[in-house]
């Protein structure tokens, strides 16, 4: 698939701090970038480099194949973005705040207007000051004005923010239809790494300004921790059991067995089978998978120490 969207280095520093700090990612056609970290890793700031807001201290963003510069007017005819809060004319409705949009963007007819009020679910709201919204609805907004002009490229920073449980998954099924129907190139950044995964086919960790982890959403969950739980009447004997099958073993802090091993995580069925067998069978068996945010904490905190460690080598002749 074609790339859309590339960062070279991408860097941004105030004084001595790097807000970004070398980050090199792409997005292609077709595909959802979900751009995870915690508040103030730096996703914002990248997002601004991205769309020219502001000027990176070294490194470059190409969109399309064009270097990101202020003079480039043209290369946003086709992207659409939300950055931060989903701004709007406050005295203006819903539709007057979309009208205007259209026709800054130089786009004819009201039909598109219409159109993108009805898929965002503003219908009741179209009349109404954008300064009366509810957050989600304001959030709406935000995502109809990214999404006025039928845009090939899309950049929101935390689109979720505002959306009560069904606004997310209309959203987030609005995304996938661009995607993959239409083939929109979509990043979207988040703290939320349950929600990301649910709709990115590709997913970057940034901490403490750096990407630490790039993986498509396939890796994301084979690199995910399972273990298996059990407990029998005999701990210690289940575990000599065990240890003879061949397995690797421990006791948790609660007294109970656990295991890694792939062969009893694919087939717990025969791990109570040979206690079973061993007429020490389980009184609880079950897969203790790590969810989606443990995962998260888990690698930055691991890469954070290792960038740490990094920093504090000294620099070498």
């Amino acid at each position: 698939m074609e790339t859309v969207i590339y960062t070279e280095n991408l860097t941004k520093s105030y004084k001595n701090v790097s807000a970004v700090d070398r980050v090199s990612l792409s997005v292609k056609k077709g595909e959802i970038y979900g751009f995870l970290g915690l508040n103030g890793a730096g996703k914002t700031t990248a997002i601004r480099m991205m769309l020219g807001m502001i000027r990176p201290t070294s490194g470059a963003c190409f969109i399309n194949g064009q270097k990101v510069n202020p003079g480039r007017h043209h290369m946003w005819r086709d992207v659409g973005y939300m950055v931060e809060t989903p701004y709007a004319y406050p005295e203006l409705t819903v539709r007057e705040n979309l009208e205007i949009a259209s026709h800054l963007r130089q786009m004819q007819g009201v039909k598109r207007v219409s159109d993108i009020i009805q898929r965002l679910n503003l219908n009741a709201y179209e009349h109404k000051k954008a300064k009366y919204l509810s957050m989600g609805n304001a959030q709406r907004l935000g995502i109809a004005k990214a999404l006025l002009h039928q845009p090939q490229i899309l950049l929101l920073d935390e689109p979720a923010n505002g959306l009560d449980p069904a606004g997310i998954v209309e959203i987030r099924e609005l995304l996938k239809e661009l995607a993959y129907e239409n083939g929109t190139a979509i990043f979207i950044s988040s703290h939320i790494l349950g929600e990301v995964s649910k709709v990115a086919s590709k997913i970057g960790i940034i901490h403490e300004g750096r990407l630490i982890q790039e993986l498509s959403k396939r890796e994301l969950e084979d690199q995910r921790m399972i273990k298996l739980v059990l407990e029998t009447q005999g701990n210690r004997r289940a575990a000599q059991i065990l240890r003879e099958g061949g397995y690797t073993v421990w006791t948790n802090e609660k007294g109970r067995l656990e295991t890694q091993d792939k062969r009893a995580v694919e087939h717990p069925e025969q791990i109570a089978k040979m206690l079973s067998d061993a007429h020490n069978p389980p009184k609880m068996l079950w897969l203790d998978e790590e969810d989606l945010e443990s995962y998260f904490l888990r690698v930055i905190g691991k890469k954070g120490e290792d960038v740490h460690a990094a920093d504090a080598r000294p620099f070498m002749d």
